[in-house]
């Protein structure tokens, strides 16, 4: 009988693509929500971690990796060389208690209230 060691391969790759995700800096805390509009939704948590999924039409778009970096208002998404940029044509922005943001020609609304607050800020 043999055994198969498909389980125990997995572990590292799982390990490895957690360790991948990049916590948000403190001056970007913002951009971590839950944003949706116009058949776009776009989760970015605190840990650095994106889940997008778009919808137009009959075609569907859906990434789920971690946050590589920041490059001035845009973000990059992916593991090594595949990586996904999103042009952020309006960041964060905070009007009348309402969040909205910009990405990819998309305005997007934070669906989830107040941007998170940085490890060791204190709430006003």
């Amino acid at each position: 009988m043999t055994r198969t060691r498909f389980p125990f391969a997995i572990l590292p790759l799982l390990a490895l693509l957690t360790a991948c995700a990049k916590p948000i800096p403190a001056d970007r805390m913002h951009y971590a929500g839950d944003w949706r509009g116009n058949g776009v939704s776009l989760l970015i948590t605190p840990e650095g971690q994106v889940v997008y999924h778009r919808q137009e039409g009959g075609s569907t778009v859906s990434l789920d990796a971690p946050l590589k970096a920041f490059d001035g208002d845009d973000f990059e998404v992916g593991i090594g060389p595949l990586v996904t940029r999103f042009d952020v044509g309006q960041p964060p922005t905070e009007a009348d208690g309402e969040w909205t943001m910009e990405v990819d020609g998309r305005m997007l609304r934070r669906e989830d209230g107040e941007a998170p607050k940085a490890q060791g800020e204190i709430a006003t």
